[in-house]
């Protein structure tokens, strides 16, 4: 078989549970990734690296923990050093021609640094740098003439900067989510004789999802809702609590609408690309409940460790070589991305913390990897087969997740046992005494290879 295309979509706090096919709500509508789960290999036990976006990234793109360069929380996330070759570079020096479309969030990132997708690999861009807006893209608004609309800090807070096409600034005013779709599938249909690597990066369903085309509000039967303005509603702090759960009225229908209109455009860009083609579906960190996402049957939320904030939906199709409705519950991680795609397009791969899944998809092996680490500084977890242990100190940094983004950390040790209990319900760290002490040996042993400190707590 020829050299395989690769088509590889990120997605942006999708709920765990918010995909039709599981039929766990029927207000769902995701018919695209129904399909491809159908037409592919669905990984039921996979993770990110990190709870949140910018290191989760960080890792998708290396294959390496970004523990390594000391990414473990948002004030210290950071694209991976010079010396460590990104997917993109490593398929471009296979024959791939190369295409980034969304959001980019690795850090502090800023216009012409390695962090930009121009600079570590890809040859076609058009994205939007989320760090320099907390974290965000807005749906519908980049232009200069937004940003003097909004005012300096609802600007940036709404995020309405304009894209940037290599380091160029452009403007859109439209949808988003419609866009991004565009231009990935102009991408792979380019008249080029190379392979493609296209990695459609959407800011859905990341918030605030009430910025939707009127068309589909009206459509949906929606009322519009304003962005955040001070004249009229005072303070970021007090008006966000307003625009979260529970407080945000049809919060969900708007969750579900950007997400709906996601899967419609991942449903064109199936039918633009051929058999020979990979295509990898997941998001980057555990759904946001803040934000109307479901993760059940899982506990916890984005920001956390619960299996809620760093297990997501992960599905791969190759037609002709994985099967077709196939689901693994082997142990796989995003770091995977990287050893996985690269060897399938021929190539090898050498220092990475992933492992090649090919073997696990087709069903030849059901290891996966023998440990998985997240490690937040302030919190930490070591999932090995059924069993996890977690930590997760009294700081600041969890009370404020708690009060400001509605997400409970717990508190302290907790071992839970996630083939029987995948709610994390139950702490057997009384019961398996034993089995807490390996894992946490396990973890200390973890944290001197990848260069962070000795642990400062019992």
């Amino acid at each position: 078989m020829s050299t395989p295309n690769i088509l590889l979509i990120v997605s942006d706090d999708h709920g765990y549970a918010d995909r039709s096919a599981l039929g766990i709500h029927a207000d769902v509508r995701t018919p695209a990734l129904d399909r491809l789960a159908a037409e592919g290999v669905t990984c039921t036990d996979a993770y990110v690296t990190a709870p949140i976006c910018s290191p989760s990234r960080a890792a998708i793109i290396s294959g390496q923990y970004q523990q390594r360069w000391g990414g473990q929380w948002f004030d210290t996330a950071a694209f991976p050093p010079d010396d460590v070759p990104t997917l993109a570079e490593q398929l471009r020096d296979q024959g791939y021609r190369t295409g980034y479309f969304g959001k980019v969030h690795y850090g502090a990132e800023s216009v012409g640094d390695r962090a930009c997708p121009p600079h570590h690999g890809f040859e076609e861009t058009l994205y939007g740098l989320a760090g320099q807006s907390y974290g965000r893209l807005n749906y519908l608004h980049h232009s200069q003439a937004a940003v003097s609309s909004y005012g300096p800090e609802p600007a940036q807070r709404m995020a309405v900067q304009p894209l940037l096409s290599g380091d160029e600034p452009v403007e859109h005013e439209g949808f988003l989510t419609a866009e991004l779709g565009r231009r990935a599938g102009e991408f792979i249909t380019s008249e080029d004789e190379r392979p493609y690597f296209c990695m459609l990066a959407f800011n859905a369903v990341h918030n605030f999802c009430w910025q939707l085309p009127a068309s589909e509000l009206a459509a949906r039967d929606l009322p519009a809702f304003r962005d955040w303005t001070p004249a009229v509603n005072g303070s970021f702090t007090e008006w966000y609590d307003d625009v979260i759960v529970p407080n945000l009225p049809h919060g969900r229908e708007y969750y579900l609408a950007q997400l709906e209109l996601m899967d419609a455009e991942i449903g064109r860009l199936l039918r633009l690309v051929g058999d020979n083609t990979i295509v990898v579906y997941l998001t980057d960190n555990g759904g946001s409940t803040c934000n109307f996402g479901d993760n059940t049957p899982l506990r916890g939320t984005k920001y956390t460790l619960w299996d809620g904030g760093i297990r997501v939906p992960m599905i791969w199709r190759w037609p002709g070589r994985l099967p077709a409705g196939r689901r693994t519950a082997a142990l796989v991680s995003s770091l995977d991305l990287v050893p996985t795609l690269v060897r399938a397009a021929g190539g090898a791969v050498d220092g990475v913390d992933g492992i090649d899944l090919l073997p696990v998809l087709s069903g030849e092996d059901e290891t996966g990897h023998e440990a998985l680490h997240w490690d937040c500084e302030f919190q930490w977890a070591v999932r090995s087969g059924d069993w996890k242990l977690s930590w997760v100190g009294d700081t600041p940094q969890v009370v404020h997740l708690r009060d400001y983004e509605h997400a409970p950390m717990g508190a302290g040790w907790f071992l839970s046992n996630l083939t029987n209990d995948p709610s994390e319900q139950h702490n057997h760290l009384t019961t398996h005494p034993e089995i807490a002490t390996s894992l946490h040996t396990r973890h200390i042993t973890w944290r001197s290879t990848v260069g962070l400190p000795p642990l400062t707590h019992p």
